[in-house]
């Protein structure tokens, strides 16, 4: 009966899923390379979760999200952070309206569908902090009111990693509130010769709008039905309990490198994503390589690491690695 079922679901993902293809392509038009970047938007926007770009200056990392946002007919805003940027310039404020002679709310720009937050590390503590509430509960407070936020919301930050001096670094509880953190890299030879002939051609690719916001909230619903066996359940709780007590799988070697595990969160994010990656591979299951392709983006940014760690030139990355290699594959 089980597998009659999952044939059924197969089938409906595979008619559901078609999209995914149409909107690559519309985001290939204007972004060359990048598959990995443009991947993991898609995995966050079918799963409902922010993103965290770190990359050197000019790798399309803001052009991506402007052409998403252009392909799916959604509203796009940019807020540039700045050391003196307010709380207020983000959510918006209350101003005295001279003509009514009462106060009137002004929207600010993270009423938006996709909004993305340049350079986040730019800015003090209390204006990264009035994104929490956005991204945490999809609603801003302004004086007394509180609005709910536009679906789909997709907050995507990027942050320089080469730039010390003049930066915050994000503290832990808001790393936390991003789903994924995407590494950009830089392009190949020949995808820098295709981006020097696109920008030196009279006009540049613009990405059509191929989907409605709508379809993505929809979307969502259809990969939450996405099949995850218990198996695979049990699977990702242990590659999160082995950043807590390594020494329980054999990896006792990371324990003095690691200074806290993962959170619960990292669990919920991992099966989230999980399904949404299988739903873009357009199968109505979750395989234990769908939980590998995106464990580093989930978890990369929630294990922290001791001083020993820095010292020995160790990365997340390469913990989240041993890892993946240690614990058992179901």
């Amino acid at each position: 009966m089980e597998s009659i079922n999952i044939k059924e679901l197969n089938d409906r993902i595979q008619r559901e899923s078609s999209f995914v293809d149409i909107l690559t392509m519309e985001m290939n038009k204007v972004i060359v390379g990048q598959k990995h970047l443009v991947e993991n938007l898609l995995i966050g926007l079918l799963a409902n979760g922010h993103i965290l770009l770190e990359g050197v200056p000019g790798l399309a990392k803001t052009l991506a999200i402007n052409t998403l946002a252009s392909a799916v007919d959604a509203k796009f805003s940019r807020i540039q952070f700045t050391p003196d940027l307010l709380p207020a310039d983000v959510l918006g404020t209350m101003i005295y309206s001279q003509k009514n002679e009462q106060f009137q709310i002004r929207k600010g720009p993270v009423f938006a569908n996709f909004v993305l937050a340049d350079e986040i590390n730019r800015s003090p503590a209390k204006v990264q902090s009035a994104l929490l509430e956005a991204m945490q509960e999809r609603q801003v407070t302004i004086g007394e009111e509180t609005f709910r936020l536009p679906e789909p919301f997709l907050v995507m930050a990027t942050q320089n990693p080469i730039e010390q001096e003049g930066t915050y670094p994000l503290p832990e509880a808001q790393l936390d509130r991003f789903m994924l953190k995407v590494v950009v890299t830089y392009p190949k030879k020949e995808e820098e010769r295709m981006i020097i002939r696109m920008s030196n051609s009279g006009e540049f690719p613009k990405a059509c709008p191929v989907l409605r916001p709508e379809d993505i909230v929809r979307a969502r619903e259809v990969v939450k039905e996405v099949y995850m066996d218990e198996k695979i359940e049990r699977y990702i709780v242990d590659l999160v309990y082995a950043t807590r007590t390594p020494q329980d799988y054999g990896l006792g070697n990371l324990s003095g490198l690691i200074a806290y595990g993962a959170s619960p969160r990292a669990s919920i994010s991992l099966a989230m994503a999980s399904k949404a990656y299988a739903f873009i591979k357009r199968r109505g299951y979750v395989i234990p390589e769908d939980v590998r392709a995106v464990c580093h983006e989930v978890m990369r940014h929630r294990v922290g690491l001791t001083y020993e760690a820095e010292a020995e030139n160790m990365t997340s990355d390469q913990i989240i690695s041993e890892i993946i290699n240690a614990v058992e594959v179901p």
